[in-house]
Formats: C-alpha cells, sequence, structure tokens
C-alpha cells in the first residue's frame, strides 16, 4: 500500500507539472507500468518504504506550492484517459491518501475523514454506482445529516440509514458496514467493487 501511495504522489506531481508548466507529462508511463512499479516496490524494507513515501509526498507538495492560481483551471490526462482541472489532482490525490490509510489499520477510522470530504465523496461515489449495471437498487439516508442519496433506485430498492462516513466506506468496500442498518434490520448487502 505505501508503494501505491508513493506512485500515485508521483504520478499527481507529474500532472501538476504539466498544469504549470504547459509541458504534457504523463501520470504513469502506462497502467501497466504502474502496476509492475507498485510490485517491484512493495517487497522493500519498512525504512526503504517510508523514504520512498516521504520523497514522493514532498515532490507532490512542491509541485502543489508551485502552482499559480490560474494553473488550478489548466486540463490535464489521468492516465485511464479522463481529462479534469488541475485542482482535480489535489483532490484525488486526499481521496486516495484518506481512504488508504483505513487499508493500513493503523487506528485512522471513516470517523477520522474530513466532513467536506466525506459529502463530496459520498455525492461522487453514488453518482459512480448509479451508472454501473451491477450495482444494487438502494437508496441511502445519512443519519448525521439527514442527506439521502440514491443508487439506481427503484420500488425494491434496500433503505441504508447510517452516518455519511459509515455510508462512504462501506460503498467503497472499506468496512462491512455493520454499523449500517436497513429498514428491515438487516446489515446491508455488500456493493461491486468500485475501488
Amino acid at each position: 500500500m505505501l508503494t501505491h501511495l508513493a506512485r500515485n504522489a508521483d504520478g499527481g506531481a507529474r500532472l501538476l507539472g504539466w498544469a504549470r508548466t504547459g509541458t504534457p507529462a504523463a501520470e504513469y508511463p502506462g497502467l501497466r507500468e504502474r502496476e509492475a512499479q507498485i510490485e517491484a516496490g512493495a517487497g522493500r524494507s519498512a525504512a526503504d518504504l517510508i523514504a520512498d513515501l516521504r520523497a514522493s509526498a514532498a515532490a507532490f507538495a512542491a509541485q502543489y506550492a508551485q502552482m499559480p492560481a490560474a494553473g488550478w483551471q489548466n486540463t490535464v490526462q489521468w492516465a485511464a484517459g479522463q481529462r479534469h482541472r488541475a485542482a482535480r489532482v489535489a483532490d484525488a490525490r486526499l481521496c486516495e491518501v484518506l481512504i488508504h490509510h483505513l487499508d493500513l489499520r493503523v487506528g485512522l477510522t471513516p470517523d477520522h475523514w474530513p466532513a467536506d470530504f466525506v459529502t463530496y465523496e459520498l455525492k461522487t461515489v453514488t453518482s459512480a454506482f448509479d451508472t454501473r449495471d451491477d450495482a444494487p437498487s438502494l437508496r441511502l439516508h445519512a443519519t448525521d445529516t439527514d442527506i439521502r442519496y440514491e443508487i439506481r433506485a427503484d420500488d425494491d430498492a434496500v433503505v441504508v440509514h447510517g452516518r455519511q462516513a459509515s455510508l462512504l466506506a462501506w460503498l467503497m468496500g472499506r468496512t462491512p458496514g455493520d454499523d449500517l442498518i436497513t429498514d428491515d434490520g438487516n446489515t446491508p448487502p455488500t456493493p461491486p467493487f468500485l475501488y
């Protein structure tokens, strides 16, 4: 996971450099190469992993700090082909760091996520699921904010209640949803893998 986070920082730094200078730079050499780099780096010592993560995070931070205000509006292209404004690079990096900290099992829980991040990401994730044929029919009720979300909702939709952070973590496959409840009192169904 640490190598994954380090390579993500490298890719983000390249995209920020592109937005800042106007010189196109690939986020990754290619998706296969990215996976190979992550695999190759995974077996290193803890000290090497941490040094790599720190160096890549510092490079990302340096590119971020150098970005002129107008540069955040410049469009860059992700490795998978999506084109977004450079401001999205910073959002994507924050998402990677916050989500994968759960995967590291170092004591961070969804309750540690900033509320604005959770609200934004829950809207993004429900929108992404809503376009998928394999997504279950759901009506979500965030009990802490009273915000409601729908995913492919129909008359047979399962209604799921819980805190926003818990709903987001469950939809992202980071928790089993055992702190959520459906209208019939059960734990909600496992959603398909998102990322």
